[in-house]
């Protein structure tokens, strides 16, 4: 069989790390209130390109017997895959404006496709996991603050390494590059997003050759991007480079608000760092980007934004903020580095098989646990109980349940194979920890380097 390069697949151990990275995040999201929405895996082409993304990404899709030219005359009647879930979310919201409550908290996690040249952490088919907070008309900035909180709380109960959350404002670099004289900021922004991949030296160049920039200008835009604060300081800093304008002042204000408001996650620090533009055109404040640490080289794993223009009907204006995690991009590099789960399959208990003849009685102590939300499942065949025991433990349940004999006076026992610990138990009360119900993800022991 061949494999087809950017479509990941995973063994079970593997998908259970997934599994329980998607309850995790449900879960946060939930409690902050997120609805779940889900949204077409197919969009028009005319929508999915709006905002000028480039098409050469974007998977169409057409029938196998097709009449020739069905699906494949103008732009508008082309059917793709979303390559992102944040366009069709702002159709979804001018379609259903009328049903839904504003400001409006939505998480989805969907799959998308893109035809990107496959690579570590870069996929054809994956996972992203995106809240948003949508409004109408207007969108005060503290709900810039309420993403940025809610995702750095999903963050931190992650097993994965040390996250930075960076946080910037378009704002901020527009008003400063207007004061600097620069007639065109949009043209500066790409350009300065670059520094991650590009010298410095170099970028000074490119501001000067692509976008018309005096030495001294571009200068300046440098040393407004080597500025980067875990607290309030990045406000002084910025002024200290004596540039002024009014949305500057106001853009300064944004982020000192993120920034101080989204602090305290444990394992991940937002940062305030001034290098960051986001290259889509629809951000129009609070942007972010994130790194883990050791694997740096992955990029952003998890980006967003505000978008005050993205959603309209003609009458009103649906203003945003969001961010997408990518779910994939983080959780596939680790688990090729070892991240798995504890087990391959759901069952915190095997129930033993004395033989045939007392299947009846072996399947009655699973319905019995199981009623009571225990995952249990009963032996395949009666071998010997070393035998069942040893299945047990190659898959990772932890327990394995020793029925009493039929007419027998004996007591059901239960033994937890990890310490080899066993006692009586009685199938309408017993229960494991809970930390035991589910698979628990094992982090492997850290690298020192990765590349």
């Amino acid at each position: 069989m061949t494999k087809l390069s950017g479509f990941p697949e995973f063994l079970p151990a593997e998908r259970n790390v997934g599994l329980v990275v998607l309850d995790h995040l449900r879960s946060v999201f939930g409690l902050h209130g997120f609805a779940s929405i889900e949204t077409r895996a197919v969009e028009p082409m005319d929508t999915l390109l709006r905002k000028g993304e480039i098409d050469k990404e974007v998977y169409t899709i057409r029938r196998l017997h097709a009449a020739d030219g069905d699906g494949g005359g103008d732009r508008g009647d082309v059917l793709a895959l979303h390559f992102d879930l944040t366009v069709p979310f702002a159709r979804y919201v001018v379609e259903n404006a009328g049903k839904l409550d504003f400001p409006f908290r939505r998480y989805q996690i969907q799959k998308v496709w893109r035809g990107e040249r496959p690579q570590q952490g870069r996929f054809r088919e994956f996972v992203q996991a995106d809240i948003d907070i949508v409004a109408k008309d207007e969108l005060p900035i503290h709900f810039d603050v309420e993403i940025a909180q809610v995702m750095a709380e999903a963050l931190a109960g992650l097993p994965v390494p040390p996250l930075t959350l960076q946080v910037s404002n378009r704002k901020i670099l527009e008003g400063f590059y207007l004061g600097l004289g620069i007639t065109e900021p949009t043209a500066v922004m790409p350009i300065v997003d670059k520094l991650d991949k590009v010298p410095a030296d170099k970028i000074a160049l490119l501001l000067q050759s692509d976008a018309g920039l005096t030495a001294a200008q571009a200068a300046s835009c440098l040393a407004l991007a080597g500025i980067s604060a875990a607290d309030d300081s990045f406000v002084a800093a910025v002024r200290a480079l004596g540039v002024t304008h009014p949305l500057l002042d106001e853009g300064l204000e944004e982020l000192r608000r993120v920034v101080v408001g989204a602090a305290g996650a444990d394992g991940v620090e937002v940062v305030a760092d001034l290098r960051i533009a986001r290259g889509l055109d629809y951000y129009t404040g609070t942007v972010f980007e994130t790194r883990m640490a050791r694997y740096e080289h992955l990029g952003s794993i998890c980006s967003g934004g505000r978008y005050d223009q993205l959603a309209s009907d003609g009458k009103a204006t649906y203003p945003g903020v969001g961010i997408s995690l990518g779910v994939s991009r983080l959780l596939v590099p680790l688990i090729a580095d070892g991240l798995t789960a504890d087990r391959s399959v759901p069952s915190a208990v095997l129930v033993a098989l004395i033989d045939e003849d007392t299947r009846p009685a072996s399947v009655a102590v699973a319905v019995a646990l199981r009623a009571r939300g225990i995952p249990t499942e009963v032996a395949a065949s009666a071998q010997k109980y070393g035998k069942q025991i040893r299945n047990a433990e190659r898959r990772g349940i932890p327990f394995v349940w020793f029925p009493a004999p039929l007419d027998s006076e004996d007591e059901h026992q239960v033994k937890d194979i990890r310490s080899g610990d066993q006692a009586d138990a009685d199938p309408a009360t017993w229960a494991p920890a809970a930390t035991d119900l589910k698979p628990r993800i094992l982090t492997p022991p850290a690298k020192e380097q990765n590349t």
